[in-house]
């Protein structure tokens, strides 16, 4: 049986204690596993989160996300993993939450690279907190903020209550230009129930995928309200490096578009934070879908198109993507 881990980021003091605790509050008969990335030798988040018999914390003492951190987590998620099979400990899923000022990148990459790991653990999700108040000023400060956005799965949205329309609307925007793949979700003071952000399958290669286009408004399980951004396009630009890269076309040949992703990884797999494609290929009556991670990437097809328009789209969250020109030659792949 696979353990399911779920990746929590997001910048310092954008919520993320608030909403673990708020987690172990509504999983009484769950046991969760988790594992916190800290500064220093003593974690405090540690000291914060609310013990129970079913909660493993292993308090990491490195903040640095670099290949030392990816050392030490793998042994932290192995210990876990021996302690299972010993009998130690039962856990029915996997809490990872990042320092404040991690990339997640390193940590995502820990769950692909590591054979035990890739066999036991199943990372289901990414999820970033933002702040509503201090988001913009973080964006335009600290480069890793935008990466923590552009790697999420699912963005909750915190503070949105401490300020005022013109402010929420402007970070809106900007976390849909940075990652219009991720769906935004609005926690209700500072919490979230847990089927918003839990057991999503996010890494399943799935015949999903929309361009997201408005915000979830959730005050309790059964009252989640969609509302849509109030702009079509944003009022204002922004300098972030990190953006949304849109490629849409009509059905497509195998091996050109084969050919066309394989180059696309080889040149550019480095700067694409996470990738997702549906694609339309001739002859073929099913979705081929296409999903990555940097240079990690699956393929599989998926449903069949039926009576639905068959058309193609191909997500990108990077850096600098050169999109005009890859823009043109995935429109060369066309049947």
């Amino acid at each position: 049986m696979l353990l399911d881990v779920t990746i929590l980021t997001g910048f310092l003091g954008s919520g993320k204690t608030t909403l673990i605790n708020y987690l172990l509050e509504q999983s009484k008969n769950e046991r969760i596993a988790i594992i916190e990335n800290e500064f220093g030798a003593v974690g405090v988040d540690g000291a914060l989160l609310k013990s129970s018999p079913d909660v493993e914390v292993v308090e990491l003492s490195n903040g640095c996300v670099c290949c030392s951190i990816r050392g030490e987590l793998t042994e932290a998620l192995k210990g876990i993993l021996d302690k299972m099979d010993q009998g130690l400990f039962q856990a029915d899923r996997l809490i990872l939450e990042t320092t404040g000022l991690a990339d997640p990148a390193p940590i995502i990459q820990t769950f692909f690279v590591d054979e035990t790991i890739r066999e036991r653990i199943r990372l289901d999700a990414v999820i970033t907190l933002v702040d509503a108040i201090h988001c913009l000023k973080q964006l335009d400060e600290h480069r890793v903020c935008a990466s923590q956005i552009g790697f999420a799965d699912r963005i909750i949205l915190t503070k949105a209550d401490c300020v005022d329309e013109a402010q929420k609307q402007s970070v809106l925007e900007r976390l849909a230009s940075i990652n219009s793949k991720a769906e935004i979700f609005e926690a209700y003071r500072g919490v979230l129930p847990k089927e918003v952000w839990i057991g999503i399958g996010a890494f399943e290669l799935s015949d999903a995928l929309k361009i997201n286009q408005g915000v979830y408004e959730v005050k309790d399980a059964q009252n989640i309200r969609f509302k849509s951004f109030s702009a079509s396009k944003p009022t204002r630009s922004f300098n972030d490096d990190i953006e949304s890269y849109v490629f849409r076309a009509e059905k497509l040949d195998l091996t050109r578009i084969g050919a066309f992703m394989e180059a696309l990884i080889e040149e550019w797999g480095n700067d694409m934070l996470r990738y997702k494609g549906v694609l339309a290929i001739q002859d073929e009556p099913k979705r081929l879908i296409v999903q990555g991670v940097h240079k990690v990437v699956g393929f599989d097809y998926g449903s069949e198109w039926g009576e639905e328009e068959a058309t193609s789209l191909l997500v990108v969250i990077g850096r600098k993507i050169p999109y005009d020109r890859l823009a043109e030659k995935f429109q060369a792949c066309g049947a």
